[in-house]
């Protein structure tokens, strides 16, 4: 009797770590690809306000800083716009994830009632 119960505690600790490293191996996916999301969004951004940051630089009278104007509020706008597609892409990312979880603890857990079915009907002979 005890020699079936801890086999079914082995059986059942070793599904728990294989479930702990695969959701470990989805979260650190998860978040590799929302750090890439990020990073080049970031580098986007400061590759466009640096370009009119150079162009700001060499204005030298009212004329040119008028012409100058349009392309600052065009670099808010297009990084507002960025900013609301970057936030769309995280949290697709982040459903991805949570679905992903889901899954491999369905998994996980109609495992877990199968050995205990089978434990049960192996006892009930």
């Amino acid at each position: 009797m005890y020699e079936q119960a801890s086999n079914q505690f082995l059986a059942l600790s070793k599904q728990a770590a294989e479930s702990f490293i695969k959701a470990n191996a989805i979260a650190v996916d998860g978040f590799e690809k929302l750090m890439d999301i990020q990073l080049k969004t970031i580098e986007d951004r400061v590759k466009v306000a640096t370009d009119l940051m150079g162009q700001v630089g060499e204005v030298r009278d009212f004329e040119a800083a008028r012409a100058t104007w349009p392309k600052s509020v065009g670099l808010v706008k297009d990084s507002a716009e960025k900013f609301y597609a970057t936030s769309q892409e995280v949290v697709g990312v982040f459903t991805r994830t949570g679905e992903a979880f889901g899954q491999l603890f369905r998994g996980s857990v109609e495992a877990a009632n199968d050995t205990v079915s089978k434990a049960k009907a192996a006892k009930a002979r």
